[in-house]
């Protein structure tokens, strides 16, 4: 596995995380053929691991590269437990849980990779970078984005968690108030003038180098390019990668 240096990323350590947002494991490998680990890192979405389930995860992982198993487990502590430990049998990279399912389920989460002894890290989702301040009232939170995805994210780190999911806007509070040394990983990435789709806080993967995001999901960018190795040259020339 690799280490993670904060503020340093280097080939050994990209910082890109492809979604692979497929249903079917031809266009999976079809996409990989064309894809390097020194580049990029694979993220493993429900849509996907409901359709192969592990078996394609394992193949990911034997072609050399860190997967980033996005399933967002939120259930009972025990049960989210028991998952934890099954999944990091697959030789993953990265895990996450929601944080809203409170201290115990994270203490358990933790507990299960610890057990392991896999190094996965383990990140908590905080707000989904689809919703919006609103969305946020329709469901019951007074609170605003950035102070709900903070409080999520001290408690997070208070259960021993490696880093958050969070939007790349939150990033810079969450290194400042936590630590610098706190991982946040964040999905709604755009390239300028692009249609954000299903993303309501969205930014450029440059922004999000510069609010101190450490590793950047991005999939249409590049799943739906005519060139996806050119399109994963051009964000890690532009965020300093290469």
């Amino acid at each position: 596995m690799n280490s993670h240096v904060p503020g340093l990323s280097n080939k050994y350590n990209p910082r890109v995380i492809v979604a692979l947002d497929y249903n079917n494991e031809k266009e999976v490998m079809d996409l990989v053929a064309l894809l390097d680990p020194s580049l990029c890192k694979l993220k493993v979405g429900k849509e996907l691991f409901a359709a192969c389930g592990s078996e394609i995860v394992k193949k990911l992982v034997s072609l050399g590269f860190d997967v980033f198993l996005d399933l967002k487990f939120h259930d009972i502590p025990n049960t989210v437990y028991k998952a934890c430990k099954v999944v990091c049998d697959l030789g993953i990279w990265m895990l996450n849980v929601h944080v809203s399912g409170g201290a115990k389920m994270l203490d358990l989460a933790k507990k299960a990779i610890d057990e392991t002894k896999s190094h996965v890290y383990l990140v908590g989702v905080t707000v989904l970078t689809s919703l919006k301040q609103e969305d946020l009232y329709e469901i019951g939170f007074n609170d605003t984005v950035d102070n709900y995805a903070l409080k999520l994210s001290n408690l997070a780190f208070q259960c021993g968690l490696d880093g958050v999911v969070c939007s790349a806007l939150e990033s810079p509070i969450i290194k400042s108030k936590i630590s610098i040394n706190f991982l946040t990983v964040t999905p709604g990435i755009r390239i300028m003038n692009e249609v954000s789709n299903d993303q309501a806080r969205i930014v450029t993967p440059e922004q999000a180098i510069k609010n101190q995001v450490d590793y950047i999901v991005v999939g249409r960018p590049i799943t739906q390019s005519e060139d996806p190795y050119k399109a994963i040259i051009d964000i890690n020339t532009k965020i300093g990668d290469l």
